[in-house]
């Protein structure tokens, strides 16, 4: 070997570069989270205790923001029965039992009043899981879980913004010559419910896409190569989630695959990024 070789050599115990000894360090940090994740199990009986608490926090969180919600239970429900209001003749609805002038309120209430405190029951959820995950696991739950929040919104805004208006605006035009649509408040709470849980789950997808590739369930190649099977599961759900109209179905499934595409794509990210286990 020639002195010029010899000498681009590291000269034995030379000390590691920066880059080596932050890797070194995050490997350490890492394993003893790990460690110490693995080394304070619970007692079954404590966990169904911890479980117990978190869930009356939840509770009491909804039962706490149901009250002011209730307040205002009409003006939401005017605020929801808007989409369909602006097609109805005379711009009106009806109400068809008796006690549903006072059951549909607080029923929409209570509703409101869940869906409003969901980033906090998610948080509870997160605190009772938390601390059984290693420190890669907790790197993408937190993101996970706030995107899981974001899309639920964001799935129940295009229903009312973007799907309520194109439906009730077809079913008005197909109504036969001679008949009035009349809607009962009720089923119509029970129908746009219904939808916010359908498109709210829908929307669900990318997050369960990406779990699956990170728990190594699947693979982005394996699900790619599914794509047929998964467009016509889709178009299913559409169907069975929506009423029995075209424009309704077609609002779910596509949105849904496409949100199955874009769920892919970022799994094929995630693992990229993150380095192989040896």
């Amino acid at each position: 070997m020639s002195d010029e070789s010899r000498d681009r050599l590291p000269a034995e115990g030379a000390p590691a570069s920066g880059k080596d000894l932050t890797e070194g360090e995050g490997e350490t940090e890492e394993a003893r989270h790990d460690a110490q994740v693995d080394g304070n199990e619970m007692p079954f009986l404590a966990h169904l205790v911890e479980l117990r608490q978190r869930l009356l926090r939840a509770v009491l969180a909804v039962v706490v923001l149901f009250f002011p919600v209730y307040y205002f239970a009409n003006d939401i429900y005017e605020f929801v029965a808007a989409p369909l209001m602006a097609y109805l003749p005379g711009g009106g609805m009806i109400a068809t039992e008796v006690a549903s002038p006072f059951l549909t309120p607080f029923k929409l209430a209570a509703f409101t009043a869940f869906f409003a405190a969901i980033p906090y029951v998610l948080h509870q959820a997160w605190g009772f899981v938390s601390p059984g995950l290693y420190l890669r696991e907790k790197k993408f739950a937190l993101p996970l879980l706030v995107s899981s929040i974001l899309l639920f919104y964001l799935g129940m805004s295009f229903a009312y913004f973007a799907v309520f208006p194109l439906v009730f605006q077809f079913f008005a035009g197909v109504t036969p010559e001679g008949v009035t649509m009349m809607t009962d408040i009720n089923r119509y709470l029970d129908f746009v419910l219904k939808m916010f849980f359908a498109f709210g789950i829908a929307f669900e997808v990318p997050v369960a896409t990406f779990l699956l590739v990170l728990s190594g369930l699947t693979t982005p190649e394996a699900m790619a190569r599914k794509r047929p099977y998964i467009i016509v599961v889709c178009f299913i759900v559409g169907m069975l989630l929506t009423p029995p109209d075209v424009i309704s179905q077609l609002l779910l499934a596509l949105p849904t695959w496409v949100l199955f595409e874009a769920g892919i794509i970022l799994a094929r990210f995630a693992q990229r990024a993150t380095p192989p286990e040896e």
